[in-house]
């Protein structure tokens, strides 16, 4: 019993010096442990991305562009825009933009070699002499931009580019015969912008990219029809061959554009009817046939086009009456419809204040005279059919009653006249 009594308070001894223990030094747990002296270790720093190769960095000053040590890490300035690759140890440049050039800016075969990696090079109003370039500078060339620049350029310089995507120029004069000569050689363009150009020639036929989407042959001197073949370019969006001295009539084929979403020939001498074709195009937003010789009547159908945002059809020879009602004109972004002499709308249909440009119609179908009236009656009531057909039945079978300006003038003769005689009588009475 005593040897029990013993070991247990042997034990509380023991848990006592224990708790005493850890109330000094608390039990710490096992970690790993973390010198202060000693940072954690860092993501590696990546290095610092390689600067233009000097070679072409040479270039660029010896062709008088204003530029950097480093041109690849510059934004875009009011003059050029650069834009290099990723290569090591020397970035490439891959697309360059000549913005507003100084006359010390000249081009050079040598300098133009050492930039052979160009895929995208512009000329923006930069007036330079133009040079050859070297072909190797030529078969990497996939976007070509001169608007205003180079002074003027040949048909075949641009043929050289048959590596191109992208071709535009506009307002520079090429020397040509016309387009085909530089379009039959662009067997990969998918853009052909070529306006304000001065071409002369026919349009390209058969010449095409089969996959271009984008032909802009507008500002020039083509003459001739609209070739058929034209119509079998099936990825074609955009056809802009306005303000030329094409003839003929639209292809009757037209429809068969079903891509096509922005279709202008206006400033032409185009004539014939609008194609019927052209409701096959469900994704036609602008058409524009302004300004040619256009006759026949306005088909009905172009007013159900739910995408078209853009018509005009002004200053052609349209007749009969408007198949168009107000809801379909409001949704129009653009509406031009004037200068159509035989043309006319149905005041049932449509109000006079749309200012249309044309006359309403009488109950034949036929365009009413234009009233007698200041133009401002237009926003007064309208008249029934039968009062503007009386008016305009007077105002064809002849005037009844002297005309107010020949009245006029025959009063003023006739008191000039009077007031000669009085003074003659009066100086000879005073004589």
């Amino acid at each position: 019993m005593e040897k029990t009594q013993t070991q247990t308070k042997s034990l509380f001894r023991l848990l006592f010096f224990t708790i005493f223990l850890h109330n000094i030094h608390p039990i710490t747990t096992l970690t790993p442990a973390i010198s202060p002296s000693k940072p954690p270790t860092s993501a590696p720093s990546t290095t610092a991305p390689s600067k233009l190769d000097p070679k072409q960095l040479r270039a660029l000053q010896s062709l008088n562009i204003p530029t950097t040590k480093d041109p690849c890490s510059n934004p875009p300035s009011l003059h050029n825009a650069i834009r290099c690759d990723t290569a090591k140890p020397f970035r490439h440049l891959l697309s360059l933009h000549l913005i507003n050039c100084s006359d010390d800016v000249s081009l050079s075969i040598t300098a133009l070699k050492l930039l052979s990696t160009l895929q995208d090079l512009q000329f923006i109003d930069c007036p330079v002499a133009p040079v050859a370039f070297p072909l190797e500078l030529v078969s990497n060339i996939k976007t070509f931009t001169c608007i205003n620049s180079l002074k003027k350029l040949s048909g075949v310089w641009l043929s050289k580019l048959e590596n191109v995507t992208d071709l535009t120029v506009i307002d520079v004069p090429i020397k040509a015969s016309g387009p085909v000569i530089v379009v039959a050689h662009l067997n990969k363009a998918n853009k052909v912008v070529m306006s304000r150009t001065n071409l002369t020639g026919g349009l390209p036929g058969k010449s095409w990219n089969a996959n271009v989407s984008h032909i802009d042959l507008s500002g020039n001197h083509l003459k001739g029809k609209i070739p058929i073949s034209m119509t079998e370019l099936e990825n074609l969006v955009h056809l802009n061959l306005s303000s030329n001295q094409l003839t003929g009539e639209l292809p009757s084929t037209m429809g068969d554009l079903i891509e096509l979403r922005n279709l202008s020939v206006s400033s032409n001498s185009l004539s014939g009817p609008i194609p019927e074709s052209l409701k096959s195009i469900p994704s036609l937003i602008s058409l524009d046939l302004s300004s040619n010789q256009f006759n026949g009547s306005i088909p009905s159908f172009l007013g159900k086009m739910k995408g078209l945002k853009h018509l005009n059809l002004e200053k052609n020879n349209f007749q009969g009456v408007l198949p168009f009602n107000e809801s379909f004109i409001k949704k129009l972004e653009v509406f031009k419809i004037g200068d159509n002499t035989n043309l006319c709308y149905n005041r049932t249909t449509l109000s006079s204040k749309l200012k249309l440009g044309i006359a309403p119609c009488d109950k034949n179908g036929f365009p009413l005279s234009p009233p007698a009236q200041s133009p401002s009656s237009d926003d007064e009531g309208d008249e029934d059919d039968s009062s503007s057909e009386d008016s305009t039945s007077d105002k064809s079978g002849g005037h009844h009653g002297p005309n107010k300006v020949v009245l006029g003038v025959a009063i003023a003769l006739s008191s000039i006249v009077f007031l000669i005689i009085f003074l003659i009588l009066l100086s000879r009475r005073c004589a």
